[in-house]
């Protein structure tokens, strides 16, 4: 099974069809792995504020 997303409203779904308003999905792939991570130092700091809020 793969990650779906709707073109028209961007629900994520596992089903074939979109269950809000029945529209065409497409297939969602993550971002490839690179070496050089523009976004990990961001990705990292939203990951400890969201932990630090939690408590």
């Amino acid at each position: 099974m793969k990650m779906m997303k709707c073109k028209s409203c961007g629900i994520y779904t596992m089903k074939s069809r979109c269950p809000s308003c029945d529209g065409d999905l497409n297939v969602v792939y993550p971002p490839k792995y690179s070496i050089d991570d523009k976004y990990g130092k961001y990705r990292r700091k939203l990951k400890e504020e969201a932990l630090l809020n939690l408590t």
